[in-house]
């Protein structure tokens, strides 16, 4: 059963029989919101949405995956590819980023997850847009945030997995939370905001 996020909710990654999660799918997808009237045709431009998954052990960010770094250093963390148009709003993933529980390093206790325009539009160009967690050993949605709301902003941190016990506490073998943040940003990469996912860790 899907838990439908709201933002600043948390919940924790375990399985319905009370099992570990060991992999784990960040699925995010969106479409073009329709343009109204004369200038629509000529306005008209995909949508390029970039997911980056941001690595922190403590407050430092040590490693990130991206469209340009498919994989982490230690293959724990992997982009499945750059989707340069986004979806038809057929409610599939348009990039997904997957994690291997298992492999995460010790000294990496949260992995954050942003959405940036790399086009340039707003979110109030974008709709259908959401991002899902799925049990990757057996494809069940385990949680849903929708970017809904529009707004004009390009960017959006979307949600972090973390050690249950916080930064820097819990160790490798403690059980993975996943937290809905849903903050708005602006950027059109990951790098522009590195400033702000700190308030967020």
């Amino acid at each position: 059963m899907t838990v439908n996020l709201a933002k600043g909710q948390r919940i924790s990654l375990s399985k319905s029989d009370g099992g570990e999660l060991t992999a784990v799918r960040m699925g995010l997808g969106w479409q073009a919101a329709p343009r109204k009237g004369f200038l629509a045709r000529l306005t008209a431009k995909e949508i390029d949405l970039d997911a980056s998954a941001v690595l922190f052990a403590g407050r430092e960010a040590v490693d990130v995956v991206f469209f340009q770094h498919l994989t982490s250093d230690d293959g724990s963390v992997r982009h499945t590819g750059d989707n340069l148009v986004g979806g038809a709003g057929q409610g599939g993933d348009d990039e997904s980023i997957l994690i291997d529980l298992q492999r995460v390093p010790v000294h990496v206790d949260q992995i954050l997850f942003t959405v940036n325009s790399f086009s340039g539009q707003t979110f109030a160009e974008v709709q259908n847009a959401f991002c899902r967690l799925v049990d990757e050993t057996n494809g069940q949605e385990l949680a849903r945030y929708t970017l809904s709301g529009g707004g004009p902003y390009t960017a959006q941190i979307m949600a972090k997995v973390h050690r249950a016990g916080g930064a820097g506490g819990g160790g490798a073998g403690s059980a993975w939370q996943m937290s809905a943040i849903g903050a708005p940003a602006t950027g059109r990469t990951f790098q522009d905001l590195l400033p702000v996912l700190a308030s967020h860790l």
